[in-house]
């Protein structure tokens, strides 16, 4: 297929490439870029509705706003920053692609993502579910209650709600709540067997934030400033993101873009909080029960956590966990990894977006790094990155099982009940089962 040149008109000004010279004079880089292509060899959009990180790059500087303007090569991006990592001139493309998605009409980007974002400005929970306060309050109360009452051991286990002094603040993404409440347990032992100090709060408890997707900056920064005060309100000194990459990213850069209260509140992910209590013995995972089995673990490196924001440290704790978990010689590391990895195609707000097919596509090289693995689990510490891989699993027809890291750590610790057991495959589901226990027919 022959592309038809197009002759550009040097008369013309860009106001797209105006805006970022001016807002963003120190970051974007623009004309420094050499036409390399290194940007594009390495993104998993390469292609997609016939554009790729380079291509885009040059059609801004040439000022070609017509042919960028509404195009929906944005929404395919999933802002991962894999193009700015290895760009050698370090041009800011994640920026660009934000600051392109604004020059859609609001009402007229993906439906999805704006509903989210909408539904989390409606409410002060700052749920993208729409789940209130007191709904949140109730199933967290009902989960507690029936975990005291079914599951031996664990009458004294807490989940405490707007606990002033905590020393955490825990974040929650509404997913648990709203749809799988269970799941909110396993990480509710773990606290309690380290004896940590937390609480959730009524207020801005909802760990999302798809204003950031949206690419609404007033909506991003109400939602994220609203979470924060709530944290420090309670007076909690660590404002702890749970195993969700947007939102912990959302926090992390809201704080820093809006200025949002830098006086002491400290914005954290949980990867790293659970390699320090393993290493100073409070949290004792035994991964005796792989010996013999020899059952094989991978995990992805999720951009919002480790090339966007914590870096490799956090890549590093991860894999220490799960080692410790399953046994050094039973995990098998992707190829790339750490800040180097894949995007899998499940940030950038892509499962909302529309764009099932393209995300599906995209998502291909994820998928085939796990198989090349040929792991029998990967671990995944971050929502979006286990949606979108058990959706490529579904997709593709492929046999391995996607889990939550807070589930490996519980399982390995020998305290993983019956009913949190939704995402282990046939394998693990009976094993290390805690006295008193015992799987349903349905399993």
């Amino acid at each position: 297929m022959t592309e038809v040149a197009k002759k550009i008109d040097h008369g013309t000004k860009s106001a797209f490439k105006t805006k970022l010279m001016d807002k963003l004079p120190n970051g974007v880089n623009l004309n420094m870029c050499l036409t390399c292509g290194v940007c594009a060899s390495g993104c998993p959009a390469t292609g997609l509705e016939n554009m790729d990180p380079r291509k885009f790059v040059r059609m801004v500087a040439l000022g070609m706003d017509e042919e960028l303007t509404m195009h929906p090569w944005v929404w395919m991006c999933s802002q991962c920053q894999r193009c700015v990592y290895v760009c050698p001139m370090n041009i800011d493309i994640a920026a660009i692609i934000f600051e392109a998605r604004n020059l859609w009409p609001r009402e007229e980007r993906p439906k999805g993502i704006l509903g989210s974002c909408d539904m989390a400005m409606r409410n002060s929970c700052g749920s993208a579910m729409g789940i209130s306060e007191e709904d949140f309050e109730w199933v967290v109360g009902d989960i507690l209650d029936e975990v005291r009452e079914d599951q031996p051991g664990w009458e004294d286990l807490e989940a405490p709600v707007n606990k002033e002094g905590a020393h955490f603040f825990l974040s929650q993404n509404s997913r648990e709540p709203g749809t799988e409440p269970e799941e909110m347990v396993p990480l509710w032992k773990i606290l309690h067997i380290v004896g940590a100090d937390w609480t959730y709060a009524t207020r801005g408890w909802g760990g999302e934030n798809y204003c950031m997707f949206l690419a609404d900056d007033e909506s991003w920064e109400k939602t994220a400033r609203n979470s924060i005060e709530s944290a420090k309100e309670l007076g909690c000194k660590v404002y702890l993101n749970t195993e969700c990459g947007h939102a912990t990213y959302a926090i992390w850069k809201g704080q820093q873009k809006y200025n949002i209260d830098k006086t002491g509140l400290e914005i954290a992910p949980i990867v790293p909080y659970y390699a320090k209590w393993i290493r100073e013995g409070k949290l004792k995972p035994n991964s005796d029960w792989n010996k013999d089995l020899k059952i094989k673990f991978t995990c992805q490196d999720p951009c919002q956590q480790v090339r966007k924001s914590f870096g490799d440290p956090l890549a590093d704790d991860l894999r220490f966990v799960i080692k410790t978990c399953v046994g050094e010689e039973n995990f098998v590391d992707m190829t790339p990894n750490y800040s180097n990895n894949f995007c899998c195609g499940g940030g950038g707000g892509y499962l909302q977006s529309g764009y099932n097919d393209a995300r599906l596509k995209y998502g291909e090289i994820k998928k085939d790094q796990i198989l090349a693995t040929a792991a029998d689990y990967c671990v995944t510490p971050c929502h979006n990155c286990h949606d979108q891989i058990h959706k490529l699993a579904d997709h593709y027809e492929c046999k391995y099982h996607t889990i939550h890291l807070w589930t490996l750590i519980a399982f390995s610790l020998g305290v993983l009940g019956a009913t949190e057991r939704t995402y282990l495959g046939p394998d693990l589901k009976p094993l290390n089962m805690p006295e008193g226990q015992e799987l349903e027919d349905e399993y």
